[in-house]
């Protein structure tokens, strides 16, 4: 996992080559898009499907990207949000299934880049 912090109050975290199909990777990243990073966490964990493991451990790196990367500045988890959450599509590995008659079946296997992105919530005017 890569990490680096872009704009001020912003850190993100890629995960490449990723063995889960992008369409399954969206799927449980919806779920946590625009959520606070503690909500999206109980949520991941709440999650029963397979790609929540990998997308807790991508979420945790970018939060800990954040934390380390503001310097001086006090963050906290709870300050934090998910801004970005996307999965592009990474290789694909083509692998041949023997089938009747001497013909073959292609299956493939496909991988994903997951990246996310937290940055900091917007406070109301007058709060520190």
């Amino acid at each position: 996992m890569e990490g680096k912090t872009e704009k001020s109050g912003e850190a993100k975290a890629h995960a490449r080559y990723t063995r889960i199909p992008p369409r399954k990777a969206r799927m449980v990243l919806r779920l946590i898009a625009g959520r606070g990073v503690e909500e999206s966490l109980r949520t991941l964990r709440a999650a029963d499907v397979r790609g929540a493991r990998i997308i807790t451990k991508i979420l945790n790196s970018a939060v800990a990207n954040a934390l380390a990367g503001e310097g001086t500045m006090k963050i906290q988890s709870s300050d934090l949000y998910v801004k970005t959450a996307y999965a592009n599509e990474g290789p694909t590995l083509r692998r041949f299934l023997p089938r009747a008659m001497g013909r073959a079946t292609r299956i493939r296997k496909r991988s994903s880049h997951i990246t996310i992105v937290v940055g900091l919530r917007k406070t109301a005017k007058g709060e520190k």
